[in-house]
């Protein structure tokens, strides 16, 4: 019996794990994204050693990024570098021939490192390229103060899978669903029946009750003036 409890007790903790596991690489957070919205993304460090700092990350970026710009994180430097791009970026400000290649962060001191049992956010703020149901893969480098590095290249089942990111399809501004379909907004605007125009039928019949109720009123009275003559007469 204590064999059965000790092994079901086993079994349970390995459960338990495995979501810790599972959520302890570099990742992009959202991993969805709009195609072509500007959005806001962090990239999501975890610590994953006992005993080593995480003092430097290196993201390689897919081809396409003419926009990114980053957020200035305390302790660390950054370093942007960019590569001529195969098809050049139209934009409002004109055509963009350049594009990031890394975004580099490196902790100035190991105590500004991401101690064990810590994760860090590095946000960025980027224009995504492509087309919905594309699937955009970030390479990491994860390198530890003890001199080691974690290379997050892999495939999605791998034990160090690439971050990636889903394209989507942009929302439409009028409400219409990313699909095509129709979005609520729209949906109530165009079921949503007519008030019912009452005011002028309500005046209308105020009217005629008032022109009924002085009708009814001088014939009161000239009943009770008849009838006051007539005892007057009988006396």
């Amino acid at each position: 019996m204590k064999q059965r409890i000790t092994l079901a007790t086993s079994i349970a903790a390995g459960v338990l794990a495995l979501p810790a596991a599972a959520d302890a690489h570099v990742t992009l957070q959202p991993k969805q994204v709009p195609a072509g919205g500007f959005v806001v993304e962090n990239v999501r460090v975890p610590n994953e050693t006992d005993g080593a700092t995480t003092t430097k990350v290196e993201v390689q970026f897919p081809e396409g990024f003419a926009s990114v710009s980053y957020q200035p994180v305390a302790g660390w430097s950054t370093k942007v570098a960019k590569e001529k791009l195969a098809t050049p970026v139209k934009t409002d400000d004109g055509e963009v021939t350049e594009g990031v290649k890394t975004i580099t962060w490196t902790a100035k001191a190991t105590s500004a490192g991401i101690a064990p049992g810590q994760f860090h956010d590095f946000p960025l703020s980027v224009q995504v390229p492509g087309k919905a149901g594309d699937t955009l893969t970030f390479k990491a480098l994860q390198t530890y103060s003890d001199g080691s590095v974690v290379r997050w290249i892999g495939a999605p089942d791998a034990d160090h899978p690439a971050p990636q990111l889903d394209v989507i399809a942009a929302a439409d501004p009028h409400g219409a669903a990313p699909s095509g379909g129709t979005g609520t907004a729209t949906t109530e605007a165009t079921s949503a029946p007519a008030p019912v125009a009452a005011t002028t039928t309500s005046d209308g019949d105020s009217s005629t009750l008032g022109v009924i109720a002085l009708i009814v009123g001088a014939l009161g009275l000239l009943a009770g003036g008849g009838a006051l003559a007539a005892s007057r007469k009988r006396g």
